[in-house]
Formats: structure tokens, C-alpha cells, sequence
């Protein structure tokens, strides 16, 4: 169980309710409230704004309910996640739910995301602050998509000076070995012996040898199902430098990477009937003598020789050969996920990924988990006349067509290059990280599609 929560067993003789009101029920739950405290809400003018809270006083002073807003059914925004400001709201405490929100079971998730921490480098402000779960609620699920998004937003919150490739991999390998699955990683020049010549152009410039992680888990009977994270440790741009406000947070680029990690571990931990392998490129795209140079042209893992348009546009060049090298294997399911575009952000916004896939039942069903599970994603179209763009004079494929237009459709389309065998693909273009805290979201690293594509896995191989 998850630490946000605890058993009633083991609650204190009396937990706190924690009745939910909108502005329109507020009257009636009011009125049912003994004198004084009808009174002292009145006194503190509590109108059950949403987000609003006021605890309500037993005679001899202690917490005798809390009453916390959200909106009304009709309102056209509701935050299904709102319940997720309660950990850093109340005092510390056991709680429990006296009336439903307006989804019990997203409620209890919120309330465990919002519970979250980075404790690495301060430990000072854990919430003391614990749930008592309403009945009917699988909580063991929510444990774990709790414990997937922490381990996600623990890893992209990690500066890089702690979190490059070799730690990135270090990472992968307690996640395989926990749940007993097979672990192997390609390292520096041996990923040019054994064809990613890709990767290795991308991360042959730092001092952090490049890497590939791949591990595999479950029946090799089962249905395969292959994730690719973008694990791009640091990102400087390369020779086609970022400015100095671009690489702020571009620790946050092994985002793909930390979410996949995410994924699988809801995967294995819930023993989904799959044959799961992880593929996760690691590297740090550094400035140096030996950095790759725009117009350079590298021959891929599948042959189709690129042309580097744009150094900083090295996302795709790592994703392009972990593909390929998963596409040989025929996966009934691959699914890719990276920090890629700032094209999406402009189309899209940083809570909004895009999503690219040619299988309609795939893309109708990822649609459908998205809002079950609060973890919002949006179809945008692999275009088919826009892969002209990436014609190259000089080489099969350029990685960075000219101009500005559909940069997150054209990023897609590269990849598409790079997957033929597979029976569906799933490309998700995320931001994996949250500017401004939100109701159960805090401020930096996010879990973004995870929990959406867990669901999808969930309902077809559980």
C-alpha cells in the first residue's frame, strides 16, 4: 500500500471526514451542520469555492470534519484531480471521505500523486497526512500507478550531475532485478560493433559513455509488447547550441526514458499476461571536438542513411535505431515515448501530449484510457504528404526538415521510417514536466501517458 494511505486497522480510533461540497450543495450540507459550526463557517465566509477548505472545530478544539470544494456537475471545467491539494492543505492527520467526489477512484489517485515529494537533496516537508481508502476501490492499482509516477518524476527531477546515462541505467537495472526480468546494456563503442550507429553519433561527444538499455520480462508465449523511452540524460543542443533559458530544464529530457520505466513497472508489478521488453537509448548530447555536425550523415540500424538538419533535433536519431532494433522482433504492440518537440508545446500545450498511430482501434482505445484515467492525450495525424519534407539531397532522410511547420507530425514521420514489422505502433510525444503545480501535479518532473497506456495494457492483457 502506498504511504499516502492507511488501513483502517490501523487508523486511530477516529479518522477526519473530509466532506466534498460545489457551490450548489453547499446550502443543503450547511444546514445540516450543528449551530456552531454552521456558524463559524459562516463567520469565515466559506462558500465552497473549489480548492477551497475551512476545518470545522469540535467544542474542545480539535478537527471535528473538513469541508473542501470542487465544481459543480455542470461547470464546464472540472478537475477530476482537485482532491490532489488535500495532502499539502491539511494538518497532519488520518482522513477519510464522508461523501463521494466526483470520482471516487481518481479522487484517491489524486490524493497519492499529490502526496508526492522530491526528497533527494531536502527532506524537511513530507506531508504527514494519510487517507483511509473508501471501500470499493482497487487500491492496490492506485499503489502502484502512485509508486510508477513518483519513481517517474524522481528520475527527471534528478539533475543531471546525478542522473546520466550510466545512472540511468543503474536505474533500469534495480527495476529488471526486482521484478527478476533479463538485464543487458550495450555500451560506447561497442553500440558501433553491434550497429546503433545513431546513438552512438549522438552521445560520442561526452564524457558519459552512451549506452542502450534493454531488458525483457514475463512468458516469451505471451503477446509482445516493446517501449522505447527517449533517454536523452542532458541536452545542450549540441553543436547547434540551445540558449541558456533552452537548457534550463533540459534534465528533463530522459523523460521518455523515466516514463517507460514508469510503465513497465505497473506492467510487471500487476503480472499483465505480456512478453514486456524495454528499450531505452542513454545519452548526453554534449558539445565537443568529436560532437556530430549539422549536414554530417551517419548510416542508420535499418540502412536508410540520415542527414543531421539540426543536432538539437538528436531525440529522434536515438529513438530511430532503439526502433529499428525493436521492430526486428515483431512486437504486437511497440510503443515509443520522448520529450521531443517544442512543436507539440506550441500545438498542444505542457499537459496535452500528442499522440501518432495508423492502427484506429489503438488509437480509439488510448483515447478512452486517457480519460479513465485523467492522463490526457491528444490524436494528431501522421500526414502522410508532409514526409516529403524530409527529403534529403544527399542522403535517404534529413532529421530536421527547413522551416517551421508540423514539427511534431514530421518527428513522427521520421520515426515511422524506422517501423515496419511491428503489428501496431504508438508514438507519444511528451513534455514530462509540469511548470506551475496543479491539484495533484507539483511543480517539475511529470508522469505523462503512462498511466493512460498502463490502462490500455491493463484491459487487453490483464
Amino acid at each position: 500500500m502506498h504511504s499516502a494511505f492507511e488501513t483502517a486497522a490501523a487508523a486511530a480510533a477516529s479518522t477526519i471526514p473530509i466532506t466534498f461540497a460545489t457551490k450548489t450543495t453547499w446550502p443543503e450540507i450547511s444546514a445540516a451542520l450543528p449551530a456552531p459550526a454552521k456558524a463559524f463557517a459562516a463567520a469565515n465566509g466559506f462558500t465552497a469555492k473549489p480548492g477551497a477548505w475551512l476545518a470545522l472545530p469540535t467544542e474542545d478544539g480539535a478537527i471535528a470534519q473538513v469541508i473542501f470544494g470542487l465544481e459543480d456537475d455542470g461547470a464546464i471545467f472540472r478537475d477530476l484531480f482537485r482532491p490532489g491539494q488535500l495532502p499539502g492543505l491539511l494538518p497532519p492527520g488520518t482522513y477519510r471521505f464522508a461523501n463521494a467526489p466526483h470520482d471516487t477512484r481518481l479522487a484517491v489517485l489524486a490524493f497519492a500523486l499529490g502526496s508526492y515529494r522530491f526528497r533527494r537533496y531536502r527532506k524537511n516537508d513530507e506531508p504527514k497526512v494519510k487517507l483511509v481508502p473508501p471501500d470499493g476501490v482497487d487500491i492496490a492499482d492506485i499503489s502502484r500507478m502512485a509508486e510508477a509516477a513518483a519513481l517517474a518524476r524522481d528520475l527527471i527531477n534528478t539533475p543531471s550531475n546525478d542522473m546520466g546515462p550510466e545512472e540511468l541505467a543503474a536505474a533500469a537495472r534495480d527495476l529488471a532485478a526486482r521484478f527478476g526480468a533479463d538485464f543487458n546494456c550495450i555500451i560506447g563503442d561497442d553500440l558501433v560493433q553491434q550497429n546503433f550507429p545513431l546513438i552512438h553519433a549522438v552521445g560520442m561527444a561526452s564524457t558519459r559513455a552512451p549506452r542502450l538499455i534493454d531488458f525483457s520480462w514475463g512468458d516469451p508465449s505471451h503477446p509482445k509488447v516493446t517501449l522505447v523511452g527517449k533517454g536523452v540524460c542532458f541536452d545542450t543542443g549540441g553543436l547547434d547550441l540551445k540558449p541558456s533559458s533552452g537548457m534550463l530544464i533540459m534534465k528533463k529530457d530522459m523523460g521518455g526514458a523515466a516514463n517507460v520505466l514508469a510503465l513497465a513497472l505497473m506492467v510487471m508489478d500487476a503480472k499483465l499476461k505480456v512478453r514486456l521488453r524495454v528499450l531505452i537509448p542513454a545519452v548526453e548530447n554534449a558539445v565537443a571536438g568529436n560532437a556530430f555536425r549539422p549536414l554530417d550523415i551517419f548510416k542508420s540500424r535499418k540502412g536508410p542513411t540520415v542527414e543531421i538538419g539540426n543536432t538539437d533535433a538528436e531525440g529522434r536519431l536515438v529513438l530511430a535505431d532503439a526502433l529499428a532494433y525493436a521492430d526486428e522482433e515483431k512486437p504486437d504492440l511497440l510503443v515509443d515515448l520522448g520529450t521531443l518537440t517544442g512543436a507539440a508545446r506550441v500545438a498542444l500545450g505542457p499537459d496535452l501530449p500528442p499522440y501518432y498511430t495508423n492502427d484506429e482501434t489503438l488509437a480509439l482505445d488510448v483515447a478512452r484510457c486517457a480519460k479513465e484515467q485523467n492522463d490526457p492525450l491528444w490524436r494528431l495525424p501522421l500526414w502522410a504528404p508532409y514526409d516529403a519534407w524530409l527529403d534529403s539531397k544527399v542522403a535517404n532522410i534529413n532529421n530536421a526538415p527547413s522551416g517551421g511547420f508540423a514539427g511534431s507530425i514530421t518527428c513522427a514521420l521520421f520515426l515511422q521510417r524506422f517501423v515496419e514489422a511491428a503489428k501496431s505502433w504508438l508514438h507519444v510525444d511528451i513534455y514530462g514536466w509540469t511548470p506551475s503545480a496543479k491539484p495533484a501535479r507539483p511543480e517539475g518532473g511529470e508522469c505523462q501517458a503512462a498511466r493512460a497506456i498502463y490502462q490500455l495494457l491493463s484491459q487487453r492483457y490483464g
